[in-house]
């Protein structure tokens, strides 16, 4: 038996193929947008894994540091690490900065530690070229997306800093590149004031303390001992906000990336709702430009259910190379999005379900034409 469809889609071969390139550049651009977000989902995980603590002690009723300002004395490291179950505890910053470039500026969160410390935010796999921070003062790790190497020089604030070390992926959970510096120098920059601003300050009567505060307090526990127990201690006796590693990874994906991830949805969908429409459109449009030969069939005795088969044939076939020429779009062209795109494999099958549907109901316009079809119009001409 000839396969109608097949017949059809020979006969206009130029015409589908290039519609289906139409149709698979917007399902590209779907599969950017999934990647975007896991994208987001994969960069906000980043330091956290690095780190790999259990416990983040932030200002009293804050959300801590990745979501809103948080202070409090660096001298708590030593009490938390007294804390019955506490193994190592850690004082760390974080701060926005930016860096200098050729003709632009570049943002960066400054990530402040105690070199000398038990924990070290620093991924040593990551690391690619040089070393980790050895001194208290001018040194910095920074990221391969800054564009800086080994022995250069960044002017932060007052003095100039000398790279030391280069790393790979080390990214923020919004997506900018992470640079490390000592808790001194990360002290210095985030709350040391301008020599103006502290003469004035003086005149006032008002001396700075600030530069011995830190953004968060990390730890990890001894083996045996329950996180969420030991949390709840540190909250009842030293009134301090106390997130652990899950309660700062809802914080990251519900609180920091949220709004990010409905807009990116949003789109997503509508963009899969244009596809559609722009499905059943070209359905509608090549059903109309046969319609003299449907006429022909149906006068023949052809049923309409080889008719329709062959119309829905069409739509589905669309719909198939259109997802092909999407994936292979989206593959040539997500690494020159500024945001991590991260393109699943899981995210193409459930786009692969959804086009089939898609063009499943597309087709039903193209159908409806085919029925209400009037054979006489076949001898009218």
């Amino acid at each position: 038996m000839i396969n109608l469809a097949k017949e059809d889609i020979r006969h206009t071969l130029g015409k589908f193929i290039v519609t289906a390139m139409g149709v698979g550049m917007l399902l590209g651009i779907v599969l950017i947008m999934m990647g975007v977000y896991r994208g987001m989902i994969s960069d906000a995980e980043v330091l956290l894994n690095d780190l790999s603590v259990d416990l983040w002690v932030v200002q009293e009723d804050t959300l801590g540091p990745f979501a809103e300002a948080s202070r409090i004395h660096e001298d708590l490291k030593y009490t938390i690490k007294n804390v019955q179950g506490v193994d190592k505890s850690e004082a760390i910053t974080f701060q926005n900065l930016q860096l200098p470039l050729a003709n632009r500026k570049l943002a960066v969160l400054a990530i402040g530690y105690d070199i000398h410390g038990e924990i070290n935010p620093i991924n040593k796999e990551r690391l690619i070229e040089g070393r980790v921070l050895q001194t208290d003062h001018y040194e910095i790790v920074v990221t391969d997306k800054t564009g800086y190497r080994v022995d250069d020089k960044i002017k932060l604030g007052r003095n100039f800093y000398k790279v030391v070390g280069v790393t790979h992926g080390s990214v923020a959970s919004g997506g900018d590149p992470l640079v490390y510096v000592s808790l001194k120098d990360a002290q210095e920059l985030q709350f040391t004031y301008t020599n103006k601003r502290i003469q004035t300050d003086r005149a006032r009567g008002i001396i700075n303390r600030d530069s011995y505060l830190v953004n968060a307090i990390i730890a990890t526990l001894k083996n045996g001992y329950d996180v969420d127990k030991v949390a709840q201690d540190i909250r009842k006796w030293q009134h301090k906000s106390v997130y652990t590693r899950a309660e700062q990874k809802v914080v990251l994906t519900k609180n920091v990336v949220e709004k990010a991830s409905k807009q990116i949805g949003l789109f997503t969908v509508i963009l899969v709702g244009v596809s559609t429409i722009i499905i059943a459109l070209i359905i509608y449009t090549m059903t109309l430009e046969k319609m003299k030969e449907i006429s022909i069939m149906k006068l023949m005795g052809i049923p309409n259910r080889m008719i329709i088969e062959m119309i829905i044939q069409e739509t589905l076939l669309l719909g198939f190379f259109a997802f092909i020429f999407g994936n292979i779009f989206s593959h040539l062209i997500y690494g020159k999005f500024p945001k991590h795109v991260l393109l699943n494999i899981s995210d193409a099958w459930m786009l692969f379900a959804i086009v089939i549907i898609a063009s499943v109901l597309a087709s039903f316009i193209g159908v409806k034409k085919v029925v209400n079809a009037d054979p006489t119009a076949a001898i009218g001409g």
